[in-house]
């Protein structure tokens, strides 16, 4: 293994990178906050939802990740919702949000020194999905990295890689110095394609990758195949082995079981759940984690 960068023995005070370096599998779930225009009402009973939400998942000593204008939609900030309505009631070094490079320079510095002031550790910091058209303040994530870096060195800065791109590329990225982060974000994988996920870890132990990561896993709600192909649009769906699977009966809940088990026995025990739905997110995950549970005692079968 290549030695760490510097800035990562500052950083690891941060509590997510810690847990990310150790061997106990680390559970984390990506919310999304309340679309921006919705009435004053809508609103409110959206963040009240994730509230409820945030603080079941926490109480499972789960991580939270909270998006930023995901999928290309306008949403209210997720550093607001920290303040407002979370404040002494968890834990600020439990949210993990994302920062996209989609704002001006000014509000994404003025973002880090809030974040800081509020007791979070971690921020997750990406280029940004370009289909809304908005320019981006500097071009690419890491760039932006770099100045949160000389602002303020004790947070730690996460990156993304997308192990449906090139392996040799995405390690290209990981492992450059410039690329200033101290853990990673994979793109969603399932049990249906884990040999991307496979490759990866193999190559990065090859290539002496220094940063940890969490992988993703998306919590599919049905096998529609009309659904899968529409969420296609935003990202890689192995559409036709996840439709055949809830054809055969497996639930939900059990399909998100396989792809977290697999990624265990493939040597990444840390994940993090996309698509909970947050009036339900925490009896969602619950079950989830129920069926990981009632599944690794049979030896990963029913």
């Amino acid at each position: 293994m290549s030695e760490p960068p510097v800035h990562m023995e500052t950083s690891s005070r941060s509590r997510f990178v810690r847990r990310l370096r150790g061997d106990k599998p680390t559970m984390t779930v990506e919310l999304r906050p309340p679309r921006s225009g919705l009435t004053r009402g809508g609103a409110m009973d959206m963040w009240i939802d994730l509230s409820h939400a945030i603080r079941g998942l926490a109480a499972r000593d789960a991580f939270l990740m909270l998006t930023d204008s995901a999928v290309g939609e306008e949403e209210e900030e997720n550093l607001q919702h920290l303040t407002a309505n979370l404040a002494n009631e968890v834990d600020p070094w439990r949210v993990v949000p994302f920062l996209t490079c989609l704002h001006p320079l000014d509000y994404c510095l003025r973002y880090v020194d809030r974040a800081r002031a509020r007791g979070v550790e971690s921020v997750t910091v990406t280029g940004g999905d370009k289909v809304r058209g908005v320019e981006r303040c500097l071009p690419h994530g890491y760039q932006l990295r770099r100045r949160f870096r000389e602002r303020a060195p004790p947070l730690s800065l996460g990156g993304w890689v997308n192990l449906h791109r090139p392996v040799a590329e995405q390690i290209g990225f990981a492992t450059d110095p410039e690329y200033e982060a101290d853990y990673y974000l994979t793109q969603v994988v399932s049990h249906h394609d884990l040999a991307l996920a496979e490759g990866w870890l193999e190559s990065a132990e090859r290539e002496g990758l220094a940063i940890p990561g969490s992988f993703g896993v998306f919590y599919y709600r049905n096998g529609r195949r009309s659904v899968l192909e529409r969420l296609s649009r935003f990202f890689p769906v192995p559409v036709e082995a996840v439709a055949s699977a809830f054809e055969a009966g497996v639930t939900a809940d059990r399909h998100c079981a396989e792809t977290i088990i697999a990624l265990r026995r493939a040597g990444a025990p840390h994940v993090y759940l996309c698509n909970l739905a947050p009036h339900h997110a925490a009896t969602q995950f619950n079950r989830v984690m129920a069926e990981v549970a009632r599944l690794e005692s049979h030896g990963g079968r029913a």
